[in-house]
């Protein structure tokens, strides 16, 4: 089967070349090639947190539904007592925060496994107190206590209790954006929990349709009556009860969670990054990715030592690293578990993204991971580069015609660029945007021309003093370039990237560059065999699959325009726990380069849409206009 079809380099405990052995006095040392690291905790008795968390959301749902139950049947229409409401709309709180907390528990949270324990304790109460409050004793229920409910809480109490051990994380960075999705959330449920009352309910006084239904239970919750009517006045009363509370417990969720303190999100701090600036003045030159660790919504582990770190970004209960650990290359080990030992903490699952062979290989010695070839990053060398022969025909012809257009590149460094320049350059490529979305996470920098980023590179195309394209390099070490940003205006020539890239590499040698990493080629190898002849139909389906994908994802695109380079392909992998994490961390990068993103609540660009700005200043202009008149 073709490497490019799986690519499963299985490398665990494989002692590879590795890292050299530190000198003596060196105050790092490095593990023995069989790493004697503790299994991940997270890996352990995996059963416990997802069954306790799958126990969790039955007890929740059963909770919701006995709180509703009252319309079932007519013999418990009788709950009349103020009591008796409190009781029943006490129970479907419990059942959503059940609901609530049982991702947490899976999880292995211990807030989660805290919040879980209180919650089944409170729910028994409710059960032993709720056979003997008036009314619903007279209805035949005094002394009698939900056998099976009870029974199934007080085993999981029990459960929760002996393997408190297994619930050891602390809990994720917060902020106050998770209020509205939560307030989002208990609104959907309150909503789906009113309309299953009114399905239940057999004391309705008409067939109403669910447009009705559902304006009754959103005016309910709101505390007003809606246009749904009961034969009873005591279920409509009860209906009021129940919705008036979820009304009530939501909005109070929504204000603690919003007025708690936010805790700090991933933000690189100026210190970090001046160390990480100085570990690449010295050990650049090993990955072509290195630089890109100073994106601005990366957050940094250290060593023990500071002779090495890493960085990353939590996402989706992923702990997500690119590229190869920065420095010392026998202070990667150290870097790595203090990197396993907080996703741990954490029950965060550990995975990297486009690391080198030498870094898959320490990755799965020292953290007992899985590596997966994942695709080839491009390398062009500029002694080796040419336009001719026919490989290159492509290439030449298009730069020809870009040329004969008037077309005229500059090359420059950005420390010698002017701020002012810059800007408008900055103006000028968001224009070209098609989304206002940047994509980009292990090989995209999330900015042009920054005050502290002088040796990077900007390439420029004109067309009669217009703009019209601009490319943007970020230092490999002290002889390379690596690309991170691409763009053009729309209405511009076919082939003006090839034509400016071709551009680059003829001033490299200008700027003291020896070597370019152009963009990375995901699964490249599955394409390129999977249409030569001979190509078996496992390989063939591989392929298709992946030009299929092509429509939504530059996969195709991006592997033919490197291959257009003659480039040396360099194997670049993705490390991962096991399979079972595969999907979460799929969908993790996914987020991570922004392929998916999802929806925000951005009151800029509403107020930019129906133009409020403008509304406010005319309004602002007036009052001063009146009272100068005045």
């Amino acid at each position: 089967m073709s490497r490019g079809l799986t690519y499963l380099s299985e490398m665990t405990n494989q002692t590879g070349p590795g890292p050299a052995e530190p000198s003596a006095g060196d105050d790092e040392r490095l593990p023995a090639p069989h790493s004697s690291r503790a299994v991940d905790r997270r890996l352990q008795r995996r059963w416990v947190p997802l069954a306790a968390g799958v126990m969790s959301m039955i007890i929740g749902i059963a909770y919701i539904i006995e709180g509703i139950a009252p319309g079932l049947t007519k013999h418990r229409l009788h709950v009349e007592t103020y009591l008796g409401s409190v009781t029943r709309t006490a129970e479907i709180i419990i059942g959503l925060l059940l609901l609530m907390v049982s991702h947490g528990l899976r999880r292995r949270k211990r807030r989660a496994w805290e919040a879980v324990t209180l919650l089944l304790v409170a729910g028994l109460l409710v059960h032993i107190v709720q056979p003997y409050i008036p009314h619903i004793a007279d209805a035949g229920g005094r002394g009698y206590v939900r056998l099976p409910a009870t029974i199934i809480s007080v085993l999981l109490i029990l459960a929760l209790l002996w393997f408190r051990r297994e619930f050891y994380a602390v809990g994720d960075r917060r902020s106050r954006l998770r209020a509205f999705w939560v307030l989002c959330y208990l609104i959907v449920a309150d909503v789906l929990i009113g309309l299953a009352y009114l399905a239940l309910s057999k004391s309705l006084q008409g067939n109403y349709s669910l447009l009705q239904r559902t304006h009754a239970v959103v005016a309910n919750l709101a505390g007003f009556s809606g246009p749904v009517h009961f034969i009873s006045t005591t279920d409509a009363d009860h209906f009021g009860f129940v919705t008036g509370g979820l009304g009530l417990f939501t909005v109070l969720v929504f204000i603690y969670m919003f007025l708690r303190p936010a805790r700090r999100t991933a933000r690189l701090q100026p210190a970090d990054a001046s160390h990480i600036r100085h570990l690449l003045e010295r050990y650049g030159d090993q990955d072509s990715l290195g630089y890109f660790a100073l994106r601005d919504d990366k957050n940094v582990i250290w060593s023990a030592t500071g002779k090495s770190c890493i960085g990353y970004r939590v996402l989706s209960g992923v702990m997500l690293a690119s590229g190869d650990p920065i420095g010392d290359p026998e202070a990667w080990p150290g870097a790595i578990h203090t990197f396993l030992d907080e996703a741990s903490r954490h029950a965060w699952v550990p995975a990297v993204i486009g690391c080198s062979e030498l870094g898959a290989e320490v990755w799965c010695r020292e953290g007992q991971l899985t590596a997966l070839e994942l695709g080839d990053e491009a390398v062009v060398y500029v002694a080796d580069f040419t336009l001719q022969g026919r490989a290159m025909r492509n290439v030449r012809q298009m730069t020809t015609r870009v040329c004969r257009q008037g077309y005229v590149a500059e090359v420059r460094r950005v420390a010698d660029i002017p701020q002012e320049e810059i800007a408008w350059l900055n103006r000028q490529a968001d224009s070209w945007r098609g989304s206002p979305t940047e994509r980009g996470f292990s090989m995209a920098l999330g900015r042009v021309g920054g005050r502290q980023d002088g040796q990077c590179v900007i390439a420029t195309a004109s067309q009669e003093g217009e703009l019209r394209a601009l490319l943007h390099f970020v230092p490999w070490g002290a002889d390379g370039l690596s690309l991170d940003l691409m763009r053009r205006d729309r209405s511009a020539s076919p082939g003006l990237n090839d034509f400016m890239i071709v551009e680059a590499i003829k001033s490299a040698t200008d700027l003291g560059v020896k070597r370019i990493s152009l963009n990375f080629a995901v699964f490249r190898a599955a394409l390129e065999r999977g249409e030569r002849i001979g190509a078996g139909p496992v390989l063939r389906l591989w392929r298709n699959f992946l030009l299929f994908l092509s429509r939504w994802f530059q996969i195709e695109s991006l592997y033919k325009f490197n291959a257009k380079f003659n480039p040396q392909w360099v194997p670049r992998y993705v490390v991962y726990p096991g399979t079972r994490d595969a999907p979460r961390i799929g969908l993790a990068a996914l987020e991570a380069e922004a392929f998916l993103v999802w929806p925000t609540f951005e009151i800029r660009r509403i107020v930019r849409k129906f133009q409020l700005g403008r509304i406010r200043r005319r309004m602002v202009a007036r009052s001063q206009h009146k009272s100068a008149g005045g």
